[in-house]
């Protein structure tokens, strides 16, 4: 009997068990709780006024009663009404003196109770964030800061908690505006990067926060804020794709796998859980997509913006930042000219000094001088720059890595403001096609290529091209003129009209046919009028009847009217001819302009109808058509519109790297040994992969998906003990039982093996 009391006993000391029965019976354990309670409002009172003199066993006493009030203080509210501000008291007040696991206690205990709806999120964060940007301690500065992402991130999970984020999105913004100099804002751009990389802050107020950073006076918060508008949402969208391909779930797999393995919970709790993930996906699709603006987009003045970021980190020469920072404001401001189309003057001389090729990362500031240029810069000011990338990089002096990069920079200008070049400085470009180095000639190709599209006027008549002469000559090629925008439509909307064409013409075909008819009927009409001089002509060329006397004046009549009848045919004849010529040549015009009809076309589909969810589906169907047809082969004219299309799009919104202004250079350099070995190498492993058998690919495409193998399989990798009893057994057979198998095996044959299949 004392065996058994001494065990309850035990029992109701353990903590944890404790918690239990206070969660199941709260009532019939009140009693036991304010016991342990009152212990905790003692010791709570040490560790209030002296907490560095509390011994080891308190300390493990302590973090025991706030694990267990934290858990079960919801079932005595009335009790636990000061607990919550209890733990703030003492975190804010010795966070720096406190043991490690008292502090992360503590910490966790107000996030419990904050899940439990105990404290809201605004009081927990007011306690946590100023902590977070002041204490010393680097585990307590990553716990806190782990702690405020998750109650942020729980708190918009199922709907935006809009007044909670402009509560600390004003937080953050007065810290970064009430000290710039200080290295406590980094904590607001580490978190607001992270927020909208999480899709959780998309707002505008999130990127003034940055735009804040951006121009702080601490180097870490300035290279923050850049990189966060550099890269910010190329960062989203990959975690987006990742998020994506952890949630695919193959239900085909995990199906067969319960069919074949034994049944347990387990497997049935997977198959549970991929429903509900599948499930989940499907309502995920149905729900609108939402609007992710860009960044740099979402600024509520760049010029502003763009204009004081230049002035304050690159023109100021109390600027305090290294090259490699400086490079990071250059490429942010070239990006917010090219994006928006600014206008900062001064920021093209500024290029001038660092145009030489032995600028340490000149191809950076070569890309920043391209995504800087657009259409409404004045050619002036390009033009002296054009003229220096080519007399620094572009010489027979110059090595073939310089020139290639240097004649890839001039491109990429040009191809963003086509008049900064002049005719001269092109034709001597040009000529560089001609070169013996791969990475220059292919250089001056694009080149070359790219004003055989855009202005083939300024090319030598050699230079053109077939198609640009040809162009220029029938007057399809038009020079852009200065601040000149096209047209803005729908894509591929003249796809749509075109199809809507053609189905009203095989709904209608009388009206077709009918304006046929009167056209027909037309020419008929013309051609009477020609058939009654013919008659005329006919009549006149027949025998008359005429008296002897005026046998002079018959003759001198005849030869005049044989005369006009033989001027008459010969003018048809030219005339026909003359027509004949006309319509070859517009015939072959209309090859030539058929190409560009469909992109030259503006449609007035979308002025004139409103189109519903139908034809925007068709449309999309429409487009996806065209872009399988255009990846079919093509002539070369398509390919290198096509080409000049997508370059164009490209320099909308992508940034421009310093690795596409080397582009080419790597055909310039020589690869060293090991780098051939290499390439050698990965050359035979690719031809070993394409050589592997079809059964080899779909065995190893099995074994990838975790499915099966086939029985055949598992009896070729069958223990040779197990089946040679089997082999024994099939040489005993005596002849009559050979046939009998033989024919059984055809009978099965013939049914479809044991399964009936066939």
């Amino acid at each position: 009997m004392k065996r058994k009391v001494a065990a309850l006993e035990k029992v109701d000391a353990d903590l944890s068990s404790l918690q239990y029965k206070i969660r199941r019976d709260p009532a019939s354990y009140e009693k036991d709780f304010l016991d342990h309670y009152n212990r905790y409002e003692n010791q709570r009172e040490t560790f209030i006024h002296a907490p560095a003199s509390a011994s080891a066993d308190a300390i493990v006493s302590f973090c025991d009663l706030i694990e267990l009030i934290s858990h079960v203080a919801y079932c005595y509210p009335k009790t636990t009404t000061q607990f919550p501000e209890d733990l703030i008291r003492v975190l804010n007040l010795h966070h720096e003196s406190l043991d490690p696991e008292l502090r992360e206690k503590i910490v966790g205990s107000l996030v419990l109770l904050r899940k439990k709806d105990i404290i809201d999120s605004p009081r927990l964060l007011q306690t946590l964030f100023p902590i977070l940007i002041s204490t010393r301690s680097k585990s307590l500065r990553t716990l806190l800061y782990q702690k405020c992402l998750s109650d942020l991130r729980t708190s918009n999970s199922k709907t935006t908690n809009h007044r909670l984020n402009r509560t600390f999105q004003n937080v953050l913004s007065n810290l970064l505006t009430s000290d710039q100099t200080s290295s406590k804002g980094l904590w607001a751009v580490k978190i607001t990067k992270e927020l909208w990389r999480r899709q959780v802050w998309t707002d505008s107020k999130a990127v003034e926060i940055m735009k804040e950073a951006s121009l702080a006076d601490n180097e870490k918060v300035i290279v923050g804020g850049v990189r966060f508008f550099l890269g910010g949402d190329k960062e989203r969208e990959e975690l987006e794709d990742e998020s994506s391909d952890d949630d695919a779930v193959d239900i085909g797999q995990i199906k067969h796998q319960m069919g074949i393995n034994k049944k347990t919970k387990k497997k049935a709790r997977m198959m549970e859980n991929a429903v509900a993930t599948v499930k989940r996906k499907e309502r995920k699709k149905k729900q609108p997509h939402p609007l992710n603006f860009s960044a740099l987009h979402l600024l509520h003045d760049p010029q502003g913006f763009a204009e004081v970021l230049f002035a304050k980190h690159l023109q100021n020469s109390k600027s305090k930042l290294n090259l490699e920072q400086k490079l990071l404001v250059l490429q942010l401001v070239s990006r917010l000219v090219g994006l928006h189309k600014l206008t900062i003057m001064s920021l093209y001389s500024y290029f001038v000094k660092y145009l030489t090729p032995r600028q340490p990362s000149v191809t950076s500031f070569l890309a920043s001088l391209a995504q800087a240029t657009h259409n409404i810069v004045p050619p002036d000011i390009l033009e002296p720059l054009v003229q220096k990338i080519a007399n620094e990089f572009v010489s027979e002096a110059a090595a073939a890595q310089v020139a290639s990069a240097g004649l890839n920079a001039i491109r990429e200008i040009c191809v963003r403001q086509p008049l900064a070049m002049n005719d001269t400085l092109l034709q001597d470009l040009v000529m560089y096609r001609k070169s013996k180095d791969k990475g220059v000639m292919m250089a001056a190709k694009g080149l070359l290529g790219l004003y055989r599209e855009i202005r083939p006027g300024m090319l030598k008549k050699r230079d053109r091209g077939k198609e640009a002469a040809m162009g220029l000559r029938s007057g399809e090629r038009k020079e852009q003129r200065f601040g000149e925008e096209a047209t803005g439509e729908i894509e591929g909307l003249e796809l749509l009209e075109q199809w809507k064409a053609e189905e009203r013409q095989k709904k209608f075909p009388q009206e077709v046919n009918g304006d046929e008819e009167r056209s027909i009927g037309d020419e008929a009409s013309d051609d009477d009028g020609w058939e009654v001089d013919e008659e005329s002509d006919s009549d006149l060329g027949g025998w008359q009847n005429v008296s002897s006397d005026g046998n002079a004046d018959s003759d001198a009549g005849d030869a005049e009217r044989l005369s006009k009848r033989l001027r008459r045919k010969s003018t048809e004849s030219e005339a026909d001819e003359a027509e004949e010529n006309e319509t070859e040549a517009e015939d072959e015009r209309n090859i030539l302009q058929e190409p560009n009809d469909a992109t030259n076309k503006t449609s007035t589909l979308a002025t004139t109808r409103i189109l519903t969810p139908a034809d925007l589906a068709k449309l999309q169907e429409l487009r996806l058509a065209a872009s399988v047809n255009n990846a079919l082969p093509a002539s070369q004219r398509k390919r290198a519109m096509a080409a000049h299309q997508a370059t164009l799009q490209r320099h909308v919104d992508d940034p421009l790297t310093a690795a596409e202004i080397e582009g080419l250079a790597s055909l310039s350099r020589k690869t060293s040994k090991e780098e051939r070995v290499a390439m050698a190498r990965a050359g035979r492993e690719e031809k070993n992969e394409v050589r592997k058998s079809t059964t080899a690919k779909r065995k190893e495409r099995k074994m990838e998906q975790g499915k099966s193998t086939t029985n055949r399989d598992k009896a070729r990798k069958k223990n040779f003990l197990m089946t040679l009893r089997k082999a024994k057994g099939k040489q005993k057979r005596s002849l009559v039982e050979r046939g009998k198998v033989l024919k059984a095996h055809k009978e099965r044959g013939k049914r479809g093996g044991k399964r009936g299949n066939g």
